[in-house]
C-alpha cells in the first residue's frame, strides 16, 4: 500500500541513512520538534543526553508506528494498553513496564521505558515504518529550557548538534504540544503523569 507523501522522499531517506549510522535527527513528531535516533543503539542513545546537557537517569520517550510493534518490546502488551491507545484522541506516551529490546540507557532503573505510537504525523509514522526499529523522540531542546512549540524555537545548539535536520514542517507555525504520559504497571493500573 502506497502511504501519503506530503513530504519529500529524499528528506525521508536522509533521515533513514543518517538513523542507521547511529546519527542524530531533528524532526517534526506527532506533538513537537523532536531528536531522534536508533532506541536500540546505546552511543547514539549517550550522544542525545550529551546534546541536551540531560542526566542520563532521566529516561527518554522512544515512538513506533503502530501498536503491533509494542509486542516485541515487552514480553506482553497489558491489555488495557490497547484500550487506552484506542480511547485517546491527543498524543498519547505510556511508560511500560519491563521493557526491553531498547538500549539499557533508555530504562529507568524499575525496568521501564515511556513509549509513544505515533498515526497523525505522517513523516514521523512513515520513518517510524521503514526503520523497523523504535527511535527516541524527546524534545528539541537543552534540559530545563522551554520545548520549542514550532522550528522557529529551536535553539542553535540543538540545530548545530544534530547530524541532519528535517526539512519538513519547517515553516510551520502551529504550536506543538507534548504528550500526555500515562505510568502503566504490570497488573494494569495506571496514574496520569502529566
Amino acid at each position: 500500500m502506497e502511504l501519503i507523501r506530503r513530504y519529500e522522499r529524499e528528506d525521508l531517506a536522509r533521515a533513514l541513512e543518517v538513523l542507521e549510522q547511529g546519527g542524530l535527527i531533528l524532526y517534526p513528531t506527532d506533538t513537537i520538534w523532536g531528536i531522534g535516533c536508533d532506541a536500540t543503539n546505546a552511543e547514539a542513545v549517550k550522544r542525545v543526553f550529551a546534546l541536551k546537557q540531560r542526566e542520563d537517569a532521566k529516561a527518554l520517550i522512544s515512538i513506533v508506528d503502530s501498536p503491533a510493534k509494542l509486542n516485541g518490546l515487552m514480553k506482553e502488551v497489558p491489555f488495557i494498553a490497547y484500550e487506552l491507545l484506542d480511547a485517546t484522541t491527543t498524543p498519547l506516551t505510556i511508560i511500560y513496564p519491563r521493557v526491553h529490546g531498547l538500549a539499557l540507557n533508555l530504562l529507568a532503573e524499575d525496568g521501564s521505558a515511556g513509549i509513544r505510537v505515533v498515526s497523525d504525523e505522517p513523516f514521523c509514522r512513515d520513518m517510524c515504518l521503514r526503520f523497523k526499529r523504535p527511535v527516541v523522540s524527546t524534545s528539541a531542546n537543552i534540559s530545563g529550557a522551554s520545548s520549542p512549540a514550532c522550528f522557529a524555537d529551536i535553539s542553535d545548539e540543538i540545530l548545530n548538534g544534530v547530524d541532519y535536520v528535517v526539512q519538513y514542517r519547517q515553516d510551520d507555525k502551529s504550536k506543538g504540544r507534548a504528550s500526555s504520559i500515562i505510568k502503566l504497571e504490570v497488573d494494569g493500573t495506571f496514574k496520569l503523569i502529566r
